[in-house]
């Protein structure tokens, strides 16, 4: 849909004489970002110390789902970048889906407000700046925080992902694949912990263990673990994350009614202290995404853009399998339109195999205190192209505000390297108030359809509800008197008795039809 409407931010256009001429290597910069085509605007080249409003620093928006990244120190302004960046995107009709870690990115869906300040910015860069809001849909993990419930089932979140939360080893990671592939090839779908912990407690019974002797086995040992790892999981409160309904990434590519993209903001304040599990949930609607769109090579413009916010907890600790799955999905997903920009304090939070498929570099001030800073601001520098710029020194004194910036040109190569102060934000740079989200998550439409948990009959229920003929009857003793009643047994034995899970497993293979298939990730998700 083409829309006539100027993007926010956009400068003034240039007239004879407007502008005093541009010192030559400034001039030779500032050509770099010269594009013919649609663009996000970032602001004004900076060159020997003043701010150039004629020398438009810019982004074609047809290298945007060639990745990038957005790094910094805490401070420098990276959150009010990606607040310009993901407005400047909705303009133009492409949606963008946001992690708000801190919860001071829903003011998106407010108009700024006007301050000295802002006026300042404005005037130094170039542009014009009208206050607006952009039209927005607050998610919330599982539910915990304000927001439209965003869930998964234990099946389509497969087990890569799942060891990485539970924080498993590469043997026990080994054996929860083993578990899922046993789920598959019966068409059993695990909706939720307790589906799971069901099936490794039946696969640890001596006929469980039969049913794996073709394709490894499983040790008691390993499977005790991970009943563990998934019995502590759940005990810090992080069921409500798995279970239906089951989030449709395909919301993520939402446009609104006027034309523009619909910013799906990820409120995550309530979970900050789980990083490893927002992290790696972040990763599933990634590679749900991948899994599920279509091929469609290079575009005019992205069908979304996934800024992955503290993309350092992501690597952090990741297996090698993981390592992989995520360096595959990053390489492929931009053949579907899609671009991802991590957001992390230094490029060294990145592995270089990642790094080398982000096009486009927004670099905000490092510090540079300890060795360690040192060691940092070095290898940064050395991920930059040539530069008419000392970059250590550059780097150690950007103000708030400031970054240095280099993108893929629209025929793909590197634009020069630019030292930029960035445009102001025209939508509320800060939260919205408490009142003003509640009232927008209850009014979406799609409230409606996630809000409520459904606990549908699954493996665990299916198999509480065959009552073992016979179970013992307890006598206890209260004043005296007897009291007579059933025993009831533990989850455990209710699996391994009288072989009921196995013909169930065969039942539910048989109803459920074809074994389920799983992309590069581990991900799934049957589709009925």
């Amino acid at each position: 849909m083409s829309d006539s409407r100027p993007v926010p931010g956009a400068a003034a256009p240039a007239t004879p004489g407007s502008a005093p001429a541009l010192p030559p290597q400034a001039l030779e910069i500032a050509s770099g970002y010269a594009f013919a085509g649609p663009a996000v605007d970032l602001g004004a080249l900076v060159w020997d110390g003043q701010c150039l409003p004629g020398a438009r620093i810019r982004v074609p928006l047809s290298v945007l789902n060639r990745h990038g990244l957005v790094a910094g120190a805490t401070g420098t302004g990276k959150t009010k970048t990606l607040q310009l960046i993901a407005e400047q995107l909705s303009a133009q009709g492409v949606p963008v889906f946001l992690a708000d870690v801190k919860g001071d990115v829903s003011g998106v869906s407010a108009p700024g407000q006007e301050n000295e300040r802002v006026r300042a910015r404005a005037a130094e860069t170039g542009g014009h700046w009208t206050p607006t809001a952009f039209p927005a849909e607050f998610y919330a993990l599982g539910g915990l925080g304000r927001g439209i419930p965003v869930r998964a089932t234990i099946t389509s979140f497969g087990p890569v992902l799942l060891s990485k939360v539970l924080q498993l080893n590469r043997t026990q990671e080994q054996s929860l694949g083993l578990i899922f592939h046993y789920a598959d090839t019966k068409g059993l779908e695990l909706v939720d912990l307790k589906d799971l912990r069901a099936v490794v407690a039946f696969l640890t019974s001596d006929e469980g263990r039969a049913e794996l002797k073709e394709i490894g086995g499983l040790s008691t040992a390993t499977a005790g673990v991970i009943l563990r790892a998934l019995t502590a999981f759940e005990a810090e409160g992080m069921a409500p994350f798995f279970g239906e309904p089951e989030f449709d990434t395909s919301e993520l590519l939402r446009t609104a009614s006027d034309g523009r993209g619909t910013l799906s903001v990820l409120e995550l304040p309530a979970v900050q202290d789980k990083p490893q599990l927002f992290s790696t949930f972040l990763m599933w609607l990634l590679a749900d995404l991948f899994h599920d769109l279509p091929e469609v090579g290079d575009v005019d413009k992205p069908k979304l853009v996934f800024f992955f916010d503290e993309a350092h907890l992501l690597f952090s600790g990741a297996s090698k399998a993981f390592l992989d799955a995520i360096t595959q999905t990053v390489r492929l997903i931009r053949s579907k339109g899609v671009g991802v920009l991590f957001v992390t304090q230094t490029p060294r939070d990145v592995p270089a195999e990642v790094l080398a498929q982000l096009g486009s570099r927004v670099q905000h001030a490092l510090r540079a205190f300890t060795p360690d800073d040192q060691k940092a601001l070095k290898a940064a520098v050395r991920t930059f192209p040539t530069s008419a710029y000392d970059l250590e020194e550059v780097l150690t004194g950007l103000g708030t505000g400031e970054a240095v910036v280099t993108v893929l040109s629209e025929r793909g190569a590197p634009t020069p390297v630019a030292v930029t102060r960035l445009r102001a934000p025209e939508s509320l740079m800060g939260p919205v108030d408490a009142e003003r989200l509640e009232r927008a998550v209850t009014s979406s439409p799609l409230y409606g359809r996630y809000a409520q948990a459904v606990d549908r009959e699954s493996a665990y229920e299916m198999l509480a509800a065959r009552e073992t003929a016979g179970r013992p009857v307890k006598e206890t003793t209260t004043g005296g008197g007897r009291e007579t009643g059933r025993e009831e047994p533990s989850l455990v034995e209710q699996v391994v008795t009288s072989g009921a899970f196995k013909s169930l497993a065969r039942s539910l293979g048989t109803q459920l039809g074809r074994e389920i298939t799983r992309s590069l990730f581990g991900t799934a998700r049957r589709r009925r």
